[in-house]
């Protein structure tokens, strides 16, 4: 692919890939405040969306194998947890900016959390294996995964372990 094109498609994977998420936070918000067709509205968009995202992905030859894939998503947490966030963080604080000081320290240390896992997955994928956990529990505030069972509060911002979400 020549390097315009591929260009294009990147930002229209970008692009894509920000009105997805933002299209299901809406439908959240719009669920809390009494919205439910508005909340289905957002969430079918969203899958619109997503499937905008897979077609550029396939253009872009980003679909390979799962181990291809934890390798990638793998690469990604490191580097947030590495360089990214310590660089935002401190402009952040360079900046007196404690909404964003505390968002991004939040992101940071539950980074680490997902690096573990996808490090486990591919472990067990380059062996030829499935992982054994069968659940995995997401923090509601942070974002902190916990195999198996969530803990009795999260490490990362202290909510109650109840409160995490099963996957």
């Amino acid at each position: 692919m020549k390097k315009m094109t591929e260009k294009t498609i990147q930002d229209a994977l970008a692009g894509e890939s920000q009105a997805y998420a933002k299209y299901l936070i809406f439908a959240d918000v719009a669920r809390e405040e009494g919205y439910p067709n508005v909340a289905k509205l957002f969430e079918a968009i969203a899958y619109a969306e997503r499937i905008h995202i897979r077609n550029h992905m396939e253009a872009l030859g980003d679909l390979t194998n799962t181990t291809e894939h934890i390798k990638k998503a793998l690469g990604g947490e490191n580097f947030e947890v590495e360089e990214m966030y310590d660089a935002f963080m401190a402009v952040a604080n360079h900046q007196e900016e404690k909404a964003a000081v505390k968002t991004h320290r939040l992101a940071f240390e539950a980074e680490k959390s997902h690096a573990e896992a996808f490090e486990k997955a591919l472990s067990s994928v380059e062996s030829s294996k499935d992982i054994s956990t069968e659940e995995v529990y997401i923090c509601p505030t942070c974002g902190y995964s916990s195999e198996s069972s969530p803990p009795e509060r999260c490490p990362v911002c202290k909510v109650k372990g109840e409160k995490f979400l099963k996957f």
